[in-house]
């Protein structure tokens, strides 16, 4: 099935009073995401891949253990990544996380400020490019987790709720190299914490 870029759910400039630039959004979803929406469709053209869901794409092109993912993967991912990355931010003053996911969160980390932390600390902790997680695991508890360059919690099974891109050209423009600040900033005022509690 044909990848489509998705419009962005608020305007380019909803989040540049929350730390997040028009400029960054302008480069990061219409030119970074459009990228591997329009690379990933001419890898998948013709292949066994062509019609498969997007879902399906990813989890059957990963190959666990490789040194470098292929090509179809990557970009497959990589939109996936970013679909759910538009999703959990929002703007607006009003940042209170939803009861049941406070509860949930407080009962696989002790806190809130916990996970928090430990959030910041994968993200930060990522060498090179990759992503934070908030996940579900089969068994229903949270965790916090990073991957590499595209991967992703589907690639194991789990239920993602929570994704932060930390490549460079999610956060360089806003906040150069200081990505801790970058992470503290999302984890702060830009998560949509309704959203993030509906994946549950």
């Amino acid at each position: 099935m044909a990848f489509t870029l998705p419009d962005l759910p608020y305007a380019h400039d909803a989040l540049a009073a929350l730390g997040m630039s028009k400029e960054t959004l302008e480069y990061h979803h219409d030119l970074h995401h459009k990228a591997y929406v329009d690379n990933g469709n001419k890898l998948i053209a013709g292949t066994e891949w062509e019609n498969k869901s997007l879902e399906e794409i990813v989890k059957g092109t990963y190959a666990a253990g490789a040194v470098a993912q292929n090509g179809i993967f990557n970009n497959a991912s990589q939109h996936w990544n970013h679909n759910l990355f538009w999703e959990v931010m929002g703007p607006g003053e009003d940042k209170k996380i939803p009861g049941v996911l406070e509860k949930a969160l407080v009962e696989s980390f002790g806190s809130v400020a916990k996970f928090k932390e430990d959030f910041a600390a994968a993200g930060a902790g990522q060498f090179g490019s990759g992503w934070a997680w908030l996940v579900k695991d089969a068994d229903g508890a949270l965790k916090v987790t990073k991957t590499e360059n595209g991967v992703n919690p589907l690639c194991f099974g789990q239920t993602a709720l929570l994704g932060c891109d930390v490549w460079e050209h999610s956060y360089y423009i806003d906040f150069r190299n200081k990505r801790p600040a970058y992470l503290t900033n999302f984890l702060e005022k830009l998560v949509n914490w309704d959203a993030v509690a509906a994946k549950l």
